[in-house]
């Protein structure tokens, strides 16, 4: 039984990335921050390992051949909104897997140590549905098991403090869901500071961790990275 193991991402020069970041860093820094979060993440999802299949989810199907998303195979999201887009990764995937799980990719600070346990515990949990919550109010991470409508996603408000309990409550309805460890992702200025203080307390880091980190201390104001 594979899991899939999809990480959505934008290309810069094609879609705004980071948009909130930039209104502080300015767009290049947000892009630069886009880029090396993401391949942190894609090498902490192949190092994994086990029966996990990573993905990188791209949001421009013009993009699937970009530089930046080679390494990992890709899965286009598709048009619409970012329920709709869910919801047709999530059908693709699960197509071919037992399991699917969707992170993002601002969240390199995780452990592949913690991905690997919460996808393995995952396949042999009897919960159809995982969700990790994040510090804002979304949620960082999703696993599922069995086929939803595409209403599910699409009631969803999205970037919003509710979002992660809309979620949750539209899952219920087709049955148990799992919770995962909150989790803080990156999506503000002032959310850099907490990313390279847990970066620099790690006990190890992959080497994308490592060059993010440098580059999070290199190139950011005083105070944002410490």
């Amino acid at each position: 039984m594979s899991t899939a193991l999809a990480i959505f991402v934008k290309t810069p020069g094609r879609s705004p990335v980071k948009t909130r970041l930039a209104t502080t860093l300015g767009r290049p820094a947000a892009e630069q921050f886009h880029l090396l979060a993401a391949r942190a993440v894609g090498e902490m999802a192949a190092a994994v390992g086990g029966d996990v299949v990573p993905y990188w989810a791209v949001a421009e199907a013009e993009a699937l051949n970009d530089p930046a998303w080679q390494g990992l195979p890709c899965v286009a999201q598709g048009a619409g909104g970012l329920g709709a887009r869910q919801a047709r990764v999530y059908d693709t995937l699960l197509a071919h897997h037992a399991c699917v799980l969707f992170t993002g990719a601002d969240l390199p600070h995780l452990d592949a140590a913690l991905l690997h346990d919460l996808c393995e515990n995952f396949a042999a949990a009897p919960e159809p549905f995982l969700l990790g919550p994040a510090e804002d109010g979304g949620y960082w991470l999703f696993g599922g098991k069995q086929p939803l409508p595409a209403a599910t996603w699409t009631s969803v408000t999205y970037s919003c403090p509710t979002t992660a309990g809309e979620l949750r409550s539209a899952l219920s309805r087709f049955g148990a869901v799992a919770t995962a460890p909150r989790q803080f992702d990156v999506d503000k200025a002032q959310d850099l500071s907490q990313l390279a203080a847990a970066l620099a307390a790690a006990p190890t880091l992959l080497p994308a961790q490592r060059a993010l980190l440098a580059w999070l201390r290199e190139s950011l104001p005083v105070g944002l990275a410490r």
